[in-house]
């Protein structure tokens, strides 16, 4: 058995082992594969360093659950107050949990009042689904193709991609996709009268950093209400001020009818999720004694998430952190915007504040693709961002990652308190890397010869 303290010590290699026989085997196969499975042993604010006393840049962000960046004082003061209170006493009320419950249905748009506490993002939205059916006594969902809403079973049933879903099946009944930024699409499925909730992100994450055609959000307020339907929206990732609003959906002036939060809610160092709804809605689904246990979570609404989530939002208001994402996120946009415009691998740019994607593509088929029979075109079909993302990782320090829904697409999440500084040093790398590879061969080749030996494997 190991201790804590022997943990603390183990190498690289004993780590990718140990993941290998007791966690996950293909992550570790993948992660060795990138030259990715580093042992980060130290990390504030936008770095981390690993074990050989190298700094990197952080611009993943773990998927924007650090917008305060890695270890932020003011939330580590706030798990020192708390450190000798109870954690967990379900026979009775939390006072942290009811003072965060303010403070976000202060913040929050429109009349969303209640609010139920949960420890990801994931089961926000599940307790969204069922918070929907049970207030409206319809069974459908609707949600977006190319939409990414977490891997529980009903949180599953409402994201897009198939990869993801087909080896579970059957999944939740009665939910139905529609294209995203697709109106017509959308009052279609909603004119039935069947569904009890639309569900959908302000821009997709995982999707690709998709941001709909301006008016979607509230044309879909617009729908939704019309045919007796709530609006959830999954502020998850895109929430607390990451794309330069406290929520996206305020870019449109829209506020829903059940809100998800998680991610940086916790300040980058408890988990904690919640979902939010107008007291109207709480009432129809769990109003009064007899429906006031239908959802509950043991560690939901615990001390030190509380503490954690406190802190957390007082520091992005205080920070003015929502002003910071949309100025530092319009320069980063423009650096890449002309990046895009030298270097024919790129493709687009989109995003909005500090939650930006840039997409890669090969070249046409060429002579790689006439000697590998079509090998090379489809590889880059699914590995042109990772391999990106390693030569950033490895040859630049600089730490990225593709989007799930779309792995053409390198996600840039960095904390909100990135540096200008900081910004110039990532587009400079990425420019190096385009610069010297102009096509998905040579990004192979540059890898090193185990990317290239698996890849062709």
């Amino acid at each position: 058995m190991y201790t804590l303290d022997e943990a603390l010590q183990l190498e690289r290699a004993a780590i990718n082992k140990l993941y290998r026989e007791h966690v996950n085997p293909g992550l570790a196969t993948v992660l060795g594969l990138l030259d990715f499975d580093k042992r980060f042993v130290r990390a504030q604010g936008a770095y981390l360093w690993d074990a050989e006393g190298n700094r990197y840049l952080d611009f993943l962000g773990a998927y924007g659950a650090l917008n305060l960046g890695h270890n932020p004082p003011s939330v580590l003061a706030a798990l020192e107050k708390v450190k000798e209170r109870p954690n967990l006493v379900q026979a009775s009320l939390n006072p942290l949990a009811a003072a965060l419950a303010h403070n976000l249905s202060a913040v929050a748009p429109g009349e969303l009042r209640h609010c139920f506490f949960c420890n990801s993002g994931a089961e926000a939205v599940e307790g969204a689904l069922k918070l929907a059916r049970a207030a409206t006594s319809r069974a459908e969902i609707i949600y977006c193709g190319g939409s990414f809403h977490g891997k529980t079973l009903g949180a599953l049933s409402v994201t897009g991609r198939s990869k993801y879903q087909k080896p579970f099946e059957p999944l939740l009944p009665g939910c139905r996709a529609v294209p995203y930024g697709d109106l017509e699409a959308l009052e279609g499925a909603l004119k039935e009268g069947k569904a009890a909730a639309f569900i959908v992100e302000p821009i997709q994450g995982e999707g690709g950093i998709i941001v709909p055609p301006e008016g979607y959000l509230a044309g879909a307020r617009e729908l939704t209400r019309r045919y007796g339907t709530l609006l959830i929206v999954d502020e998850v990732q895109t929430g607390l001020g990451r794309t330069g609003a406290l929520f996206a959906c305020e870019h449109e002036g829209v506020a829903p009818d059940i809100l998800c939060l998680a991610k940086s809610l916790g300040g980058g160092v408890m988990p904690l999720g919640a979902f939010l709804t107008t007291a109207e809605i709480w009432h129809r689904a769990y109003g009064g004694l007899e429906k006031s246990l239908l959802h509950t979570s043991t560690f939901g609404g615990n001390t030190w998430a509380m503490a954690a989530g406190l802190a957390a939002l007082q520091a992005i208001l205080e920070g003015k952190l929502a002003e910071e994402a949309r100025a530092k996120g319009e320069f980063l946009r423009q650096r890449l915007v002309g990046l895009a415009q030298k270097y024919p691998l790129v493709t687009a740019v989109r995003g909005r504040g500090l939650m930006l994607g840039v997409e890669f593509v090969g070249n046409t088929r060429g002579l790689w693709d006439k000697i590998t029979g079509g090998l090379v075109a489809r590889l880059r079909e699914e590995y042109a961002a990772s391999l990106v993302a390693a030569l950033l990782l490895n040859r630049h320090h600089v730490l990225t990652a593709y989007t799930l829904n779309n792995p053409n697409v390198i996600r840039l999440e960095p904390p909100l308190i990135i540096s200008y500084e900081d910004l110039e040093t990532a587009v400079g790398a990425l420019e190096e890397i385009l610069s010297d590879h102009g096509n998905f061969a040579s990004l192979v080749l540059a890898s090193g010869r185990k990317v290239f030996q698996s890849l062709f494997r």
